[in-house]
């Protein structure tokens, strides 16, 4: 059983030099896109989309324009961040509108996408637009998992990911930490990732929204988050993993990439960059002796207020790059 490590550094250590020497030296910037503010299931606890339901009159109007979806694909190609994902609530869009927006967003960066757009049983309707498929655990304890995510049956998500699987898709999962979960509950992540084959973890801290039972809550102890990636680490040497911090907290980037993160993300890309918060992010990146992939001040590479790949993206292109280049701080 994991129990508190009081070497916590000696830990790090290990989990940095791991890290080294599977993955190399690079730290890269992801960003998910999300696709709609609608969720049909709307009942995670943490979830702001469970704030938003019962105020939502037209689930149609809650999506994103599609053009502003592949304008923002644009930006992050043209500034070398990765897409973590593309998520939607579910019932957001439907399996065939799905596929369409990661085809044409392959065909924008050049690379497959990860989805993380709900329990599907729609697999086989995916190609080679599609890269991995993502399982939102959320929780790493199953009786928590239960109450607070009801409608996300965990084994139906595994279902889904150990299918994927067999279709040649990689796999995924995503955790939030300050749930309520304990270093006790490692366990059962770490045999969850090895029963189930896992090849990416993603790790967010608990970002308490208002309005709901988390409002008044604080997000996880640095070292604590740190530990519980250094013991993933450890464990899968080769698993790329993935953590998410806040701007208020970008001193844990830091700890994080020398417990073993590949990449870092939840952060508002346009809101932060060229200020000196998107500064800070790389400091981090370089103090922990890494190279960072993708940039979060280079302004050239915002480039023109036109898009490469069609005109009707060239309104929302401006936008992001106004929105970038605004003394905001």
């Amino acid at each position: 059983m994991i129990e508190m490590d009081n070497n916590i550094f000696d830990l790090m250590k290990k989990a940095n030099e791991i890290t080294l020497k599977n993955h190399g030296n690079i730290i890269t910037l992801e960003r998910a896109i999300f696709l709609s503010w609608w969720c049909d299931k709307g009942d995670c606890a943490f979830c702001y989309m469970s704030t938003q339901k019962n105020k939502i009159k037209d689930p149609r109007k809650a999506k994103r324009n599609i053009n502003n979806i592949y304008a923002e694909a644009e930006m992050c190609k043209r500034l070398d961040w990765n897409i973590e994902f593309l998520s939607g609530g579910y019932e957001s869009f439907s399996t065939k509108e799905i596929k369409k927006i990661a085809a044409n967003i392959k065909e924008i960066t050049g690379d497959g996408v990860w989805l993380n757009t709900g329990i599907t049983n729609d697999l086989e309707e995916f190609g080679n637009e599609i890269k991995g498929i993502t399982g939102a655990i959320e929780i790493v304890n199953p009786k928590l998992h239960d109450k607070i995510c009801p409608s996300k049956s965990l084994d139906d998500i595994s279902q889904m990911l150990d299918i994927s699987g067999d279709l040649g898709f990689k796999k995924a999962i995503t955790i939030i930490l300050g749930l309520g979960e304990t270093l006790e509950d490692m366990d059962y992540l770490l045999n969850y990732i090895k029963n189930h084959k896992i090849d990416r973890v993603i790790f967010y801290s608990l970002n308490p929204h208002k309005e709901t039972i988390y409002a008044n809550s604080s997000q996880p102890a640095s070292l604590y988050y740190a530990q519980v990636v250094s013991h993933v680490r450890l464990a899968f040497p080769k698993i790329e993993i993935i953590c998410g911090t806040w701007i208020d907290n970008l001193a844990n980037i830091g700890i994080l990439i020398l417990s073993g993160a590949n990449g870092i993300t939840k952060f508002p890309l346009f809101k932060m960059f060229g200020t000196k918060y998107g500064k800070r992010v790389e400091e981090e990146v370089k103090w922990s002796g890494r190279e960072l992939k993708g940039t979060f001040t280079d302004k050239i590479k915002l480039g023109l207020e036109k898009s490469k790949f069609n005109p009707e993206l060239d309104k929302f292109i401006k936008r992001y790059i106004k929105e970038s280049l605004k003394n905001k701080y």
